[in-house]
């Protein structure tokens, strides 16, 4: 087994959030593994598995103790409906090397170059999500090492075989904020999700779709904000629509620089992806809606539907780059609330940030499931503070209209805290039972989803 000095690339993400670990450790097979777990559990040093970096919330930043990069786990097998994956295998690759035979996996992460135990441990969702679900729904099996030596695999119907109450949802269409406990429930649905804080990810396997012969895809601007929500109520209940995602007048603004053909009366922006329908009828619900229409985009070709892509993706990327260069960490949303709080959360965000934070943000993301991204790009020592401050204040409405803290992200360390602004204390202590089951020194992913207290 590999180990040596930290390498900088293991104490960070993409958000910028930093930590610091005594060593690193790249097994190369699953002997490896569950030595290198008992190594641990005998000297009662913490272990963080560290992904591939894409994600925004600290989970695979280590807090001390010990790093557990699985990089050489890459396993790649495609089969028909379905394929065996290691948890190193990108996204990238997992979607290239099923294409060959004309399939597809389903869950659409924003970060394509995230690793897919990654996403796994997060739960992860992303545009597609709208028409199949998140990551939880495509695991057929998963291979997994656990804290006491075993090692063990479980498959889609395979339930647990201790008690857990169940603990109240929120009444969205995704959620990623702790273990979500019910009687009965599958392993897998323990497991995905977790943030690596139950047992490590060695395998999985997942379902892969048919690629369909034909998609409507659209970029569709509005001069309006009002007019784009119009959009989305209507257009929401469509059947055949695979993905909805929203821009906002500054997101636009934002994407110029790239993208300088954006009409200059555009103030709001669906991306749309339909399975095939009568052109006809698009026609017809756009003219209804009032879009931009001859200055809207169609997809003609798969080329065009991957600029689409590049399109949705270059916002985060925008965010990022732009905090970073001002010198902050990201500070961005991932609620969610219910379908029918829509309008009152994004209207709330608005009024909130026109007054604190003029200009200096921008609202993005899966408005299909009432779950939008805001970012704010602070500029001041100032204005960061400000904006630390108003994470906390929309966490709290999110909950407030039966929502949730996190909808695709995970909690991981930066937003441990909010995990009681979710659940009754009765729900967090469940949780915190099953951890102690799994992990009775607190090992794994030490200060991830459970806020470490001094």
């Amino acid at each position: 087994m590999n180990t040596g000095p930290v390498h900088e690339a293991y104490l960070s993400d993409s958000s910028g959030f930093r930590g610091w670990a005594d060593r690193v450790y790249s097994p190369a097979n699953e002997r490896e593994v569950l030595d290198m777990l008992r190594e641990a559990s005998d000297q009662n040093i913490p272990v963080t598995v560290a992904g591939a970096g894409s994600g925004l919330t600290g989970a695979r930043v280590p807090r001390g103790g010990w790093v557990l990069s699985l990089e050489k786990f890459r396993k790649l097998e495609i089969g028909q409906g379905s394929a065996r994956v290691g948890p190193a295998v990108t996204l990238l690759e997992i979607r290239d090397a099923a294409a060959r035979i004309n399939q597809f996996y389903a869950p659409d992460p924003t970060e394509i170059t995230a690793s897919l135990g990654g996403t796994i441990a997060t739960n992860a969702s992303g545009s597609r999500s709208f028409r199949f679900g998140s990551t939880r729904r495509h695991i057929i099996a998963l291979r997994m090492a656990l804290l006491d030596g075993r090692i063990v695999e479980y498959r889609r119907g395979d339930r647990i075989d201790f008690p857990v109450p169940l603990i109240p949802l929120p009444k969205t269409t995704k959620c990623t904020a702790g273990y979500h406990l019910r009687p009965g429930m599958d392993w897998i649905d323990l497991f995905c999700g977790s943030e690596g804080t139950l047992g490590i990810i060695l395998e999985a396997e997942i379902s892969l779709l048919p690629i369909p012969a034909d998609l409507f895809t659209a970029v569709v601007f509005f001069a309006s904000d009002d007019k784009a929500l119009g959009a989305v109520d209507t257009w929401r209940p469509l059947p055949e629509l695979r993905m909805l995602e929203y821009f906002d007048r500054n997101s636009l603004a934002l994407l110029r620089g790239r993208f300088p053909e954006i009409p200059r009366d555009a103030t709001a922006a669906l991306l749309i992806e339909s399975e095939p329908t009568d052109l006809d009828t698009w026609e017809t619900r756009l003219s209804e809606t009032g879009a931009i229409t001859d200055a809207s985009w169609f997809a003609v070709t798969e080329k065009d539907r991957e600029r689409f892509r590049g399109f949705r993706h270059a916002l985060p990327e925008l965010v990022i780059a732009t905090v970073r260069q001002r010198g902050y960490l990201k500070l961005g949303t991932d609620y969610a609330v219910p379908i029918h709080q829509n309008r009152e959360m994004l209207s709330y965000y608005r009024r909130r940030l026109d007054v604190e934070l003029p200009g200096h943000y921008v609202i993005y993301g899966h408005i299909g499931d009432a779950h939008v991204h805001v970012n704010m790009l602070p500029a001041t020592q100032l204005e960061a503070d400000t904006a630390s401050l108003l994470l906390k204040e929309f966490a709290k409405k999110a909950v407030g209209l039966g929502g949730t803290v996190s909808a695709e992200h995970g909690l991981g360390k930066r937003k441990a805290a909010m995990l009681a602004w979710q659940y009754e204390p009765g729900g967090v202590e469940a949780m915190k039972e099953v951890k102690l089951r799994f992990d009775p020194h607190w090992l794994l992913g030490r200060g991830t989803i459970f806020e470490l207290l001094d």
